[in-house]
């Protein structure tokens, strides 16, 4: 691997929240381990697919590597003409201007705009704020960008609440490539939209990456979506990563229990395929992040658990050419 193809690299990642208690005197008493200590990385101009389901930290890692949540521990490298650097040591004036870089799109068009401002100084506002352009030369950018992302620039005087949730989510899109950002963040962008709506942004997103050579981080729970629009996905289970791989094949062989399981509830539009197919219904609750289990964190559910998974943790490993899995199935 070309180290000058890779635009960010995530090196032994964690976030972990404490929990506090007292009310004077407020002692740590345990942390949340939202995201422990995982590693990736993202070639320029793919989309590389984070799934799992809710509460494993998919949505932690994308602010984690954005530093909108400074790290517990870890390193985040990303590709600034040829040289990476670790955002996770920038701060002030360095970080603003890697900033410009990174962009994220949140995953509800309702509670991401604010409602007191108009389209126009929405979408606006990271211009001013990286101060790129005057005041008639924003006017100009901003009707530019609405074009781009398939709204008619006439709208700037209008305020969210005047827009449906697809709409709203384009202005959510535009006010990211407003800057003009290298890599994208992309927080279940379609997960609070009608299905109707989900293929239009998907299509959307496609297009801009194909015109602008955007690099994505999609997050999000539907495989289907997943599987159309990234070229490699990553499971994430209770805060690690348990299976990188080539979209088709993370898809077509599953590797590690979990991913099994997970693209086993995920219905195939095929009736006469969906008929032989068979479930794995996986017993008991995801178990808290503030204890994860010993071991594997899987192994408190995993069908194919052995002694070894309770007590020693599985290293995420290559099995396979670009297929990652960690699971003592493969040692």
């Amino acid at each position: 691997m070309n180290n000058n193809d890779v635009l960010l690299k995530v090196e032994n990642l964690k976030m972990y929240f404490p929990i506090t208690r007292g009310i004077v005197i407020q002692r740590t008493v345990g942390y949340v381990k939202a995201v422990d200590d995982i590693s990736f990385f993202i070639r320029k101009g793919e989309t590389f697919g984070l799934v799992g389901e809710s509460g494993c930290g998919k949505s932690t890692t994308g602010r984690a590597i954005l530093q909108l949540y400074r790290p517990t521990a870890g390193k985040v490298y990303f590709n600034k003409d040829g040289e990476m650097v670790d955002l996770t040591k920038m701060k002030g004036r360095d970080l603003q201007l890697m900033r410009r870089r990174m962009q994220i799109i949140f995953q509800d068009p309702y509670a991401s705009l604010n409602p007191r401002m108009t389209v126009g100084a929405i979408v606006g506002e990271p211009l001013d704020i990286h101060k790129i352009a005057s005041r008639k030369e924003r006017t100009e950018k901003v009707k530019e960008i609405l074009r781009l992302v398939g709204l008619n620039p006439y709208v700037i005087n209008r305020y969210p609440h005047e827009f449906s949730g697809g709409q709203r989510q384009r202005i959510g899109i535009a006010r990211a490539l407003a800057i003009n950002p290298e890599f994208i963040v992309c927080d279940e962008p379609i997960s609070a939209l009608d299905v109707s709506i989900q293929a239009q942004v998907i299509n959307l997103l496609e297009d801009l990456q194909g015109k602008l050579g955007l690099t994505y981080l999609f997050i999000a729970h539907d495989l289907a979506v997943v599987r159309h629009i990234s070229t490699r996905v990553a499971v994430m289970y209770l805060g690690k990563l348990v299976e990188i791989a080539d979209r088709d094949e993370l898809y077509e062989h599953p590797l590690h229990p979990y991913t099994e399981a997970l693209l086993s509830a995920a219905p195939i539009p095929d009736p006469v395929i969906e008929e032989k197919r068979q479930r794995i219904i996986l017993q008991g609750d995801v178990p808290t992040p503030i204890n994860p289990p010993k071991g594997c964190n899987f192994s408190t559910r995993c069908p194919k658990v052995m002694d070894i998974c309770r007590e020693v943790e599985p290293e995420l490993k290559e099995v396979a050419p670009g297929h990652f899995v960690a699971c003592h199935l493969y040692d």
